[in-house]
């Protein structure tokens, strides 16, 4: 199921932007600070131009923000974002702890009890030949 953007206020577009561990990674690092793209890059065995997309997804999911200071461009983590996240999973985790408490509520709901199968003549003939007598008891009568 795809859900559009509109529709969830951004939340697939920046749960998407965390599903990557790269990009969670340079959340974490400029968290500690602000970082220049350039910086960011020399930490990842991968090229400029892949580090700055990757930049471009959480920009575009507002969990980062980038500043020109001189020739650089500074990224920061916007920490309101990912306030965002953490109250999206906190609704979910409510919806599906309600209904986890719902469902064990009617499991242990005292139900009554299942009376077993008559037991007719056609019964006790089928299964005659599984009754063991106690050969220390002689024959039933």
């Amino acid at each position: 199921m795809v859900v559009d953007d509109a529709d969830d206020g951004g939340l697939s577009r920046l749960f998407h932007a965390l599903s990557d561990p790269t990009r969670r990674d340079v959340l974490r690092r400029c968290a500690h600070g602000d970082l220049s793209v350039s910086r960011l890059a020399a930490e990842y065995p991968m090229s400029f131009a892949a580090v700055q997309k990757h930049v471009t997804v959480l920009e575009r999911a507002g969990l980062v923000s980038k500043q020109r200071r001189g020739r650089e461009q500074l990224v920061r983590t916007e920490p309101d974002a990912l306030a965002r996240a953490r109250r999206a999973l906190d609704e979910l985790e409510a919806l599906w702890r309600g209904r986890v408490e719902r469902m064990s509520a009617l499991l242990t709901q005292e139900s009554p009890t299942p009376r077993p199968p008559a037991r007719g003549p056609r019964y006790a003939e089928e299964h005659e030949h599984t009754q063991e007598q106690d050969p220390r008891k002689g024959p039933e009568q």
